[in-house]
């Protein structure tokens, strides 16, 4: 265990989207959140997404970056999408090398307005039950406890109520669900002898099934929570072989043995231990019992709560406006001193909403266990009796096994073909048609973006004509020139591929969906929501043309009265660089710039948080808790590189705020990017001895269109559903309080504030608030 604790700790997904339902033609705007255990996973570097209709076709497959083990992302419903929900399965790379059972996976409603009256009202619904014996099997001469789950063809709970019956068609008891489709009984099991449930499900249908087959002689375990520990009971059958007479028992939480015995059931059928959990993280800890010679022979999961997960923001209301374009101020604060990492969502308070499951419930619980729980967040609604009773049916019928005792008893370990993503894109590759390179033999790249940026790169070749440039980052497609350096002619002889590092779309564009719930009509009161919800949809279509024609027109308006900091940007700045949220200094017009001994004497106090002290000729940088990465030229530097640069050699700087995706590891502290001085920009003609290949990077991120309605109160109609959109709110001890401003569409009255996130320390936070 040890070893697997050490280097195969395994990733779970959650993933906060803008809202709950969306319309075709709209943006499902993401944030996603990965964690190993109960703490931030430092594992992976890019995420993915692939995106599927309702049938099972991949529609599209997008890549991100992370930050902070978290990415943001986002996906355009095709304007013509006629499904009425989109499957995203999630991952990253070091996930797929276990049960892909653990990948995320999410269906997202997608209405169809104009087909909603089509649909039938009711659809015939097929129940059906299954049985679990706790432990895993039916052992003869126990008693034992059984828990069933029924469900309708697709998925959702369904009520039942029953009756256990021997092979003489005698009565042994009764049952019913308590919650969710689900519950228990207990009775002794005789062995070789065959079991039947009569029951009716709340359709009133009826139905008979058979209970799972009666093993041979064994034994089996039962597990008690009860003040702060978890009681087991081995028990045996008399007749049990010589291996069930002495037991080994371990249990572990998050690939970690907690405890572990040793019981002697020779001179009796039953034991018992006491495993104490009062101190352990909250989640799910599995108990397995084996027995003499160490084969697993029952295993049994149970939930501990000891309500030690949350962290708590303060949502302050510093201006609330309901009424047509009102400007909204909320101040989000976090008193604990730990770095958080939150996502914030404000949409109309009216639209449907499903908050059946949030961050809390997806990382304790949903992502480490298999098959659909239905309405997870509720058992983390109360620590009233009843729902730990419920959270326990729930671990009794569902599945938990992230990896395979039988392997790890005979020492083998997961066969590892993924791994784990160390660094961000990559510009990698080979060459074939050239033998045996000569030594020191370089390929010079010009990487081209489609706003015309360009990076230089002059990479080696080894022996067998690879190369690689690790701790690329970029967007969309870029365009790479390539030629050898010293022999243009070899560009001609040589055939080059390119590759980005990336996990690519998967290869079979076809996935099997599970049947989901959101196939079912909508209930008579969500179909009330969802046909208020239509003033929405209107405009939707029109929505991002608008903006762009909006954008457009600012863009227009900018370009007249341009000033000396665009017009350096617009020179200095490419690819990443030119965009984020920066403070720029145009030091050429600065006539205190000449006075500063270097960059960072210039930049002292100028910088609110950017903390820069200078002490025994050493210069040492923090914000908010971490190091901005400095670059010259766009070119990764040190410190000392920049305080050598000459203010005089200087044009341009550019701080840009945390976190900046430009820089290794995601730049969570900041980064500031000087620029020499230049007189033109650097042109390059594609000519002879001279080749090039598209190469895609992430998937291209648009910014969420926020209005300004201070600026320009006028306009076209507003009718957005979701007002406010931030995938990265920070926070940590020095600069605690983050402040969020927006302006409310034209028809809103009340509004929905979603707050999610995780802190340094693995504590998480969901806060949901209605405003009105």
């Amino acid at each position: 265990m040890g070893l697997y604790s050490e280097n195969f700790l395994q990733e779970k997904i959650h993933i906060h989207f803008d809202k709950s339902m969306y319309n075709k033609g709209e943006t499902i705007w993401f944030k996603a959140y990965v964690m190993s255990g109960t703490y931030l996973s430092d594992y992976s570097k890019n995420f993915y997404v692939d995106w599927f209709d309702e049938k099972g076709s991949l529609l599209s497959h997008t890549t991100s970056p992370m930050f902070e083990s978290s990415a943001r992302g986002q996906y355009n419903i095709p304007e013509k999408y006629t499904g009425r929900f989109i499957h995203a399965k999630a991952y990253t790379n070091w996930m797929l090398n276990f049960d892909t059972a653990f990948l995320y996976n999410k269906d997202i409603r997608v209405d169809q307005p104009t087909a909603i009256k089509a649909r039938p009202v009711a659809e015939k619904q097929v129940t059906t039950i299954r049985f679990f014996p706790e432990g895993g099997d039916m052992v003869g001469g126990v008693t034992q406890r059984v828990a069933f789950l029924a469900t309708n063809q697709y998925g959702t709970p369904v009520k039942v109520t029953g009756a256990l019956k021997n092979s003489k068609n005698e009565l042994i008891d009764s049952f019913s669900s308590i919650h969710d489709g689900m519950g228990s009984f207990s009775f002794y099991v005789f062995s070789g002898e065959t079991y039947t449930a009569a029951w009716v499900d709340e359709y009133g249908a009826s139905h008979t099934s058979n209970l799972p087959a009666t093993g041979k002689a064994g034994a089996t375990i039962r597990l008690k929570q009860l003040n702060g520990k978890t009681i087991f009971i081995i028990s045996r059958s008399e007749d049990a072989a010589g291996n069930f007479k002495i037991f080994n028992t371990i249990a572990h939480m998050n690939q970690q043995v907690i405890y572990r015995s040793r019981i002697n059931l020779s001179s009796t059928a039953s034991g018992s231990g006491e495993i104490p959990t009062n101190e352990l993280p909250t989640g799910i800890l599995q108990v397995t019992l084996f027995d003499i010679n160490w084969v697993p022979i029952a295993e049994r999961v149970v939930f501990v709560n000891n309500n030690d997960y949350r962290f708590e923001p303060t949502v302050k209301i510093i201006e609330l406006g309901l009424n047509k374009r009102d400007r909204n101020k909320i101040d989000i604060v976090v008193e604990d001193s730990s770095f958080s990492n939150m996502s914030v969502a404000v949409t109309d308070g009216g639209l449907l909403n499903d908050s059946s499951n949030t961050i809390i419930s997806q990382m304790l619980l949903a992502g480490d266990i298999k098959g659909y729980i239905h309405n997870p967040a509720y058992y983390f609604s109360g620590n009233a009796d009843s729902v730990q009773q419920h959270l326990d049916l729930v671990m009794l019928t569902h599945g938990w096994r992230r990896f395979n005792w039988t392997e790890i008893v005979n020492n083998q370990v997961p066969q590892i073909t993924h791994a784990k993503d160390t660094d961000y894109l990559q510009i990698k590759g080979n060459v074939i048609g050239i033998t045996n390179p000569k030594p020191n033999q370089l390929i010079n790249l010009i990487l081209q973006g489609k706003d015309s940026s360009k990076q230089f790169l002059f990479l080696p070749l080894s022996a067998t004509g690879t190369f690689l440039q690790k701790g690329i980052t970029f967007y969309d497609t870029i365009k790479i020139y390539y030629q050898f350096n010293g022999d243009k002619r070899l560009t001609d002889r040589a055939i080059v591929n390119f590759q980005n590092g990336l996990v690519q779309a998967p290869a079979k564009s076809f996935s099997a969906i599970a049947p989901s719930p959101l196939s079912m009509p909508l209930s008579p009161g969500d179909s009330l929501i969802a046909e208020s919800n239509k003033i929405f949809y209107a405009d939707n279509l029109k929505r991002d043309k608008l903006s762009s024609v909006v954008n457009l027109e600012e863009v227009k308006l900018k370009s007249r009265v341009r000033s000396a900091k665009d017009i350096l940007d617009e020179k200095y700045a490419t690819g990443l660089f030119a965009s984020g949220d920066a403070i720029q200094f145009d030091v050429v017009n600065d006539p205190f710039a000449v006075s500063s001994t270097d960059v960072f004497s210039y930049l002292q106090g100028r910088v609110a948080g950017l903390q820069i002290n200078n002490s025994g000729g050493e210069t040492t940088l923090s914000w908010r808790g971490g190091t901005p990465s400095v670059f010259l030229d766009e070119m990764p530097a040190d410190v000392d590189r920049l305080r050598s640069t000459s203010m005089s050699d200087v044009a341009y700087v550019k701080v840009f705020r945390p976190p900046f995706f430009g820089a290794t590891g995601g730049g969570g502290g900041g980064a500031i990017s000087v620029y020499t001085r230049k007189g033109g920009d650097v042109k390059f003609e594609p000519g002879q001895g001279i080749g090039f290949q598209l190469l895609a990077g992430y998937s291209a991120y648009k910014e969420f269109y926020n209005p300004n309605y201070t600026l320009s109160p006028a306009g076209s109609p507003d009718t957005r559903s979701t007002l406010y959109w931030n995938p990265f709110i920070l926070t940590d001890k020095r600069s605690n309080v983050s402040h969020i401003e927006f302006f409310n569409n034209d028809v809103s009255k009340k509004l929905r504030v979603i707050i999610e996130g995780v802190n340094a320390d693995g504590k998480l936070t969901r806060i949901e608030k209605l405003l009105e």
